[in-house]
């Protein structure tokens, strides 16, 4: 990160993790432009950049010309995008929908890539969401005192291959578990709802898996677990969290680790 510019583009989802990305920036010398969208993103950004924009989703024409005219030559995404607001709030300007028309399916990957490209096109490179803290990647092993047993252990496996398979098609990143029989896959509801909808299904002990794509684009759109996980892993009694070490983020690792100790929850990084 030395060589670069020391002004940094913040394309601002909604959660915790661009104010996190802001204050990690500017403690490293930064100065940060975001663009944050109305109705997601939390308005306490406004105190931690230098700069802010507000947009509508799917302003891009708007999102890039902001970007340039601060003289921004790198950028990064981060944070969440309510998915169902995708159909009921999105207003695209002229380039918006220039991309839109041109995807014939609305997957993450493909919008996050195309957007990519327009700006690469106009100068600003995408860099990595994590380039400011690689810290909050999950590291490999079982991080609690519970290690999964045999059975879970053959559930995780069995997890891991349904959930990529999700991922490949650009679905969802999270499955749940029991007995080698699939509960529930995330789609457009997200993982908390996932976990809950699979784990009243197994009544006790369910295994959550949840991993990046098998294509992942590491600049964007990671995988990413935090306290609320585990609070509704608690609730429908589940037991293991699976996840993919290097390739997710942990929220609150420190707070995780402690919550999943006392609830006899194990998280296990592959």
């Amino acid at each position: 990160m030395a060589n670069m510019d020391k002004i940094v583009g913040l394309i601002a989802g909604g959660g915790q993790f661009p104010l996190m990305v802001a204050d990690a920036a500017k403690k490293q010398g930064f100065r940060m432009v975001a663009v944050a969208h109305y109705g997601e993103t939390d308005p306490s950004l406004s105190a931690r950049v230098d700069k802010i924009i507000w947009i509508k989703l799917g302003q891009l024409g708007h999102l890039i010309k902001a970007l340039k005219k601060n003289g921004v030559k790198k950028a990064l995404m981060a944070g969440s995008i309510t998915k169902k607001r995708m159909f009921g709030n999105i207003r695209p300007d002229l380039k918006g929908l220039a991309i839109m028309t041109k995807l014939a399916v609305f997957h993450d990957d493909d919008i996050l890539k195309s957007v990519t490209d327009e700006l690469a096109k106009e100068g600003i490179e995408m860099i990595s969401s994590i380039s400011f803290l690689p810290e909050l990647l999950a590291p490999a092993g079982c991080l609690t005192r519970k290690k999964p047993s045999k059975t879970e252990k053959e559930d995780i496996d069995f997890g891991w291959t349904v959930a990529k398979e999700l991922g490949r098609l650009d679905i969802g990143q999270c499955v749940v578990v029991r007995k080698k029989t699939v509960l529930a896959l995330e789609a457009i509801d997200g993982t908390d709802r996932t976990i809950l909808r699979g784990g009243k299904l197994a009544k006790e002990k369910a295994v959550v898996v949840k991993v990046s794509k098998p294509n992942q684009d590491l600049r964007f759109d990671l995988p990413s677990v935090g306290l609320e996980t585990l609070k509704q892993m608690f609730r429908v009694k589940a037991s293991v969290l699976a996840l993919e070490a290097g390739k997710t983020l942990m929220f609150d690792k420190a707070d995780m680790i402690t919550y999943a100790d006392n609830a006899d929850i194990s998280i296990f990084a592959i």
